[in-house]
């Protein structure tokens, strides 16, 4: 005759040195529910679809602070060509510029230009 199986209870016993030893604690196996399956299905989907509005969030702040600098740079510059534009209605500063860069005169006016050995003459640096 055989005998039956051991329980399952004498089957996780271990022997140590010739007697019992004692029972391991049981590890307690975590149980998802129902509720809290699709509660966490809804956070994980949640998560990933804010992927791509957070992504188009912070490309947008970039895009904001480049179009900054460039309205910086462009303040600057229109800043600077404002006032190169005061400078030419500024009827002494065009006679000016009208003598040093092209050389002409008033009527009845001699212009002289020397030249000198290595060549032709270097305009000003403003013409």
């Amino acid at each position: 005759m055989r005998s039956a199986a051991p329980s399952p209870a004498v089957a996780t016993r271990r022997i140590v040195d010739g007697r019992d030893a004692p029972p391991r604690p049981r590890r307690r196996r975590v149980r998802l529910t129902a509720r809290a399956t699709i509660l966490c299905t809804l956070v994980i989907g949640v998560l990933v679809l804010s992927v791509a509005p957070a992504q188009m969030y912070f490309e947008q702040i970039a895009e904001v602070a480049r179009l900054e600098r460039q309205v910086a740079t462009l303040a600057r510059s229109n800043d600077t060509l404002s006032a190169r534009a005061e400078q030419l209605r500024d009827r002494a500063f065009l006679e000016r510029l009208a003598r040093q860069c092209l050389g002409m005169v008033k009527v009845g006016e001699v212009a002289f230009v020397v030249v000198p050995k290595e060549g032709a003459p270097a305009p000003p640096p403003e013409c």
